[in-house]
């Protein structure tokens, strides 16, 4: 797998470039500022791009717009965005659209190796992740009248697993569930959520986006 890195922080740069190389992963480019980023990306195509959220000079939200531009230009560019909180307003932007192949997580989960390496892998699958810290904080903020009260808790559950990206037979052995009732839960999620079943291919997206349009 290539990689694009785009990270401020020199020592989490490298980290993250030991780390992705250790795993047998070529970096192809690294960048340090939200300008060189686009550029590196056109150049480069790589196979996923691990880019901070806020970088220089404004360190606002530069990497997001990057990821955003890129995607316009490469539809298919898995990008998994690190921050180092729970901004709501960045995750739900990057996941707009039925938007696949994206991830969010927090930069601590960069120091559990194995989380980090297995969210990159769903990325490049084309999978939705979402780290579960800001799964947890999104679901504590729901509001009376949101879509999400008329799930039941096992439903609640469930989605919750799907917004961290897993598929159906990792839910079912997290639930100590069969894959038959997690199909039939998510069955009710989405019809309770109002997803069309004309829209199969990105109806998990769309649950997941419940979480940050609610």
């Amino acid at each position: 797998m290539r990689v694009v890195i785009a990270e401020d922080n020199a020592l989490l740069r490298e980290g993250l470039v030991l780390l992705l190389r250790s795993a047998g992963h070529e970096v192809a480019a690294v960048a340090a500022t939200g300008p060189e980023v686009l550029p590196l990306l056109l150049a480069h195509r790589p196979d996923a791009a691990v880019l901070d959220v806020r970088l220089p000079p404004g360190f606002r939200d530069e990497g997001l717009r990057a990821a955003l531009a890129a995607r316009e230009r490469l539809p298919d560019l898995p990008v998994l965005v690190l921050s180092q909180y729970v901004e709501q307003t960045y995750a739900a932007e990057l996941l707009g659209g039925g938007a696949r192949g994206v991830g969010y997580l927090l930069k601590d989960r960069v120091g559990r190796v194995d989380d980090f390496l297995d969210a990159l892998d769903r990325v490049v699958a084309g999978g939705t992740v979402l780290d579960p810290e800001v799964v947890t904080e999104l679901m504590s903020r729901q509001r009376r009248g949101d879509p999400l009260e008329a799930l039941t808790p096992r439903e609640r559950e469930v989605l919750r697993l799907m917004a961290e990206g897993h598929d159906n037979a990792t839910i079912a052995a997290a639930l100590v569930i069969t894959e038959r009732s997690v199909h039939k839960h998510i069955g009710n999620v989405f019809l309770k959520l109002g997803l069309p079943p004309t829209d199969t291919g990105h109806r998990r997206v769309r649950a997941v986006l419940a979480y940050l349009n609610a």
